[in-house]
């Protein structure tokens, strides 16, 4: 579950990066990245991120963490062809129907044009969401946008939360859709969690965890993974000083009633920070308020200005100024001290207990629909 090679990556081994610090005590007051953009320290903040997240890891997101993420009554709105769709004609999520849409017009676009892309289908239909992306790299935005790499796997998680307050209705189908669309690019090894009875299992918390593990067990420098995620997503107070809105971003499970969402902190311990150096991860996350919910080092949000600016030829992704490298690195100690102690088994447990001490706090979240309380 959890690779030790995060104890030697990049320029930086994971304890130099620690001795640099001095332990806890000695890692200083603000290791954000505003702290180093304010400082001129761009390119060591480059060094100790590429230390701390050892993977390239890219998150395309359907909104920002304060916007909310549409459901689409009628995903044939969006001009797809049928052969594209498990389900033609009906529902399904902006981001996605947007997304596979743009990969349709391009099947090989860079970055900036599957975003202008994206962003551009959804002002047409008149979603106001802003999609962004987020990576552990410094993304070249005029790079080309491909997912295809060693071995392929792929985790999909689709909740229409059936019967339920705040029901949806297209994530199931957004998972379908999903599915043949990484089909058509070699992936063949998939885990299906969906609430309607056409995946593996059902999408509980205690399955999306073990499906974070089934899907960077084993994985290597030269593997592509992909995370898929459609259903609700919301924002809890935060317990720790990380966040500059006071707030964590959060998937909601199946079974959220019972145990609680899951942080973008868990998420980070858990999918991203177990990774090695060399091996690819792309995330596609289509529910509100997220944003940030991978919690990674660099940003950029297709603004109509920060598309103008990329088009005028300044492509190299920001750093998140809102990034907390210690906060990362406490993460990823723990983590490797749980494996040291236990193997994988204890990485595993280590994330469920970072998952069942931190799920339940808080009592907002934001819907596809707006605002619901618990």
């Amino acid at each position: 579950f959890f690779s030790p090679s995060i104890c030697s990556t990049g320029n930086m081994d994971f304890f130099s990066f620690v001795d640099q610090f001095g332990g806890d005590e000695g890692f200083g007051d603000n290791f954000t990245g505003s702290h180093f953009i304010d400082n001129g320290a761009e390119d060591d903040w480059d060094e100790k991120a590429t230390s701390c997240i050892p993977a390239t890891v890219r998150m395309i997101s359907g909104c920002q963490d304060s916007q909310t993420s549409a459901d689409v009554s009628n995903i044939q709105s969006f001009g797809l062809p049928e052969d594209s769709w498990a389900s033609p004609g009906g529902a399904g999520g902006a981001c996605t129907c947007s997304f596979i849409s743009a990969m349709e017009q391009n099947p090989n676009p860079s970055w900036i044009e599957l975003l202008e892309t994206m962003r551009g289908i959804l002002d047409e239909k008149g979603y106001s969401q802003i999609p962004e992306i987020s990576a552990s790299r410094r993304v070249d935005l005029a790079e080309t946008f491909e997912v295809q790499g060693g071995q392929q796997k792929a985790l999909l998680v689709g909740i229409n939360y059936i019967g339920m307050q705040g029901e949806l209705r297209g994530c199931c189908n957004d998972v379908a859709s999903m599915k043949a669309f990484l089909e058509e690019r070699g992936f063949n090894d998939f885990r299906v969690l969906t609430d309607d009875g056409s995946g593996d299992d059902m999408p509980t918390s205690a399955n999306i965890l073990e499906g974070f593990e089934w899907l960077v067990d084993g994985a290597q420098a030269g593997d592509s993974l992909f995370f898929h995620y459609s259903g609700h997503g919301g924002s809890l107070r935060a317990l720790s000083d990380d966040e500059k809105d006071g707030k964590d971003e959060t998937i909601v499970p199946l079974d959220y009633q019972e145990t609680g969402q899951i942080r973008d902190n868990t998420i980070l311990q858990s999918l991203v920070l177990p990774l090695p150096a060399g091996c690819q991860l792309t995330a596609l996350m289509d529910c509100c308020h997220s944003g940030t919910v991978l919690d990674l080092p660099y940003l950029f949000t297709a603004t109509d200005e920060n598309l103008s600016s990329a088009n005028e030829g300044y492509t190299t992704m920001p750093i998140n100024s809102n990034f907390d490298l210690k906060f990362a690195l406490n993460l990823a100690k723990d983590l490797f001290r749980a494996y040291q102690e236990g193997g994988p088994s204890g990485a595993l447990k280590a994330g469920m207990t970072h998952f069942m001490n931190n799920a339940s706090a808080g009592n907002f979240m934001g819907s596809k629909f707006g605002m619901f309380q618990f």
